[in-house]
């Protein structure tokens, strides 16, 4: 198993960015986080709190773990400029933005020069997000939501990456209590291109009439032990992210990824899944 790097570096405190900044603070590392101002970092030090006490309440961090302690000991800055620059690691996770990821990773290299800089991407190019970045710095690393529960870590691996940094990765992972898997940086990586195309046809089944949204997900639920069925499971990653996925998808490898109008409606509606309240299922 890996050691962590002393201090780890996670840019943006949303929903995947605060279970990132959780697992490497349970595990033992410094880990200051950036937002892009006052509001968003104050949201974010909420997020990770809700995550930590939500992970102690069900028996997950060992007993008398501090909380708040946790909490108060991790950095909150804005600005990438405020990243410590000995952090060893530092993870983006902001939105799946090839524009923004460039603009947020090169200030970080520039900031953290000896840093491996890691990308949270679900489907986009690893490669064409680092291609500004110094040779061999940038590695795929795909967290899953809720990223303390959820034991895989997918590493994608782009054209040109030194072995030894994605067997650094491999062991910052195991590090955490997780599993690695390692993948080319084609289009969708292995876990999104194969989760999205049976969410689609789950969709298109939807649409078509063949089922029940509850009839689907309890068929894949009972009859293939998914631990969750398609369509809940696209309420669970929101609408929104599924169609970008999906039409980025569809760009790259054609007609079988183009998103059902289903999904188009849903989403022009506002009904995004478990953040809103209503999409496929009815969330309370």
């Amino acid at each position: 198993m890996g050691s962590l790097p002393s201090r780890v570096g996670v840019i943006g405190g949303g929903t995947m960015g605060a279970g990132i900044a959780h697992v490497f603070l349970t595990a033992g590392a410094a880990v200051t986080v950036v937002e892009s101002d006052d509001d968003r970092a104050a949201a974010a030090r909420r997020a990770l709190q809700q995550s930590l006490q939500g992970a102690a309440d069900r028996g997950k961090l060992p007993e008398g773990t501090d909380v708040e302690g946790l909490v108060d000991a991790t950095t909150i800055v804005v600005g990438v400029d405020h990243l410590p620059p000995d952090t060893g690691l530092v993870v983006e996770a902001v939105p799946e933005r090839v524009d923004l990821k460039q603009e947020i990773l090169g200030a970080a290299a520039r900031r953290c020069p000896d840093a491996v800089l890691a990308t949270n991407t679900s489907s986009l190019s690893v490669g064409g997000i680092g291609r500004e970045l110094p040779h061999g710095r940038l590695v795929g690393m795909h967290f899953f939501n809720p990223v303390p529960a959820q034991k895989l870590v997918e590493l994608i691996r782009p054209s040109g990456l030194d072995d030894d940094v994605v067997e650094q990765a491999r062991g910052w992972v195991e590090a955490l209590g997780k599993t690695a898997i390692v993948v080319d940086d084609a289009p969708g990586f292995a876990t999104s291109r194969l989760g999205v195309a049976v969410g689609l046809e789950a969709i298109r089944m939807l649409e078509e009439g063949v089922a029940s949204a509850a009839d689907i997900d309890t068929g894949m639920r009972l009859g293939y032990r998914w631990p969750v069925g398609p369509l809940e499971l696209t309420d669970i990653v929101g609408l929104d992210v599924r169609l970008a996925i999906a039409e980025h998808l569809a760009e790259e490898l054609g007609d079988r990824f183009a998103p059902p109008q289903l999904l188009r409606d849903k989403v022009a509606r506002g009904e995004l899944g478990r953040k809103s309240g209503q999409g496929f299922h009815r969330w309370d």
